[in-house]
């Protein structure tokens, strides 16, 4: 739990007794290699801060290929952001890409602490800053880069998803097929 404290810590001021409040209201998981964390509907949402592994965001078409949006590393937090905020089913999935060590706290209990705790604004205003610098970062590197561009980028911006992860993954993160990854790669 030291890394959590740090990571809000690093973020808002709080008091031993509003600290004491907040993590009471996260719990410890273990996840699995694979395992899908909002899958069907009416799955309670959830924000996940990862402490070991990695958490991937991801959607999938009609023809039933996903296209990766985010993946969450150490001290980093994940979720479905559309469905947290709108508190319904996830248009988006959330899995597990390794064995994980999270702490995760619900969404009925996250806006309980906006109540209870005035410095959490604070803290979700810049989650949500980070999630929209880092969504409309990666729309403008879609739409405005070729491929191998974003690939060049994602290497100095984010070297990690390509170490750690595999090929399939990497490609559904920088939208191109597995084949044109590894002729990038290549170069």
């Amino acid at each position: 739990m030291k890394q959590l404290i740090a990571y809000i810590q690093e973020r808002i001021e709080v008091t031993e007794a509003e600290l004491d409040l907040i993590l009471s209201y996260f719990k410890y998981e273990k996840l699995k290699k694979g395992a899908q964390l909002n899958a069907g509907v009416g799955q309670t949402q959830k924000l996940y801060f990862v402490c070991q592994g990695c958490l991937r965001i991801f959607y999938i078409n009609e023809a039933g290929q996903d296209t990766t949006r985010f993946f969450a590393f150490e001290n980093q937090f994940a979720t479905t952001l559309v469905s947290f905020i709108q508190g319904n089913s996830a248009e988006e999935y959330m899995q597990a890409l390794e064995e994980s060590d999270v702490y995760v706290i619900a969404h009925h209990h996250f806006y309980d602490l906006l109540e209870a705790v005035p410095q959490w604004e604070k803290f979700y205003r810049k989650y949500l800053e980070f999630a929209y610098i880092n969504n409309t970062s990666r729309l403008f590197a879609m739409v405005t880069m070729d491929a191998a561009t974003r690939y060049q980028d994602l290497l100095c911006q984010n070297p990690q998803i390509v170490q750690r992860l595999p090929n399939k993954i990497v490609a559904s993160y920088l939208g191109v097929s597995q084949e044109t990854l590894s002729r990038i790669k290549a170069k």
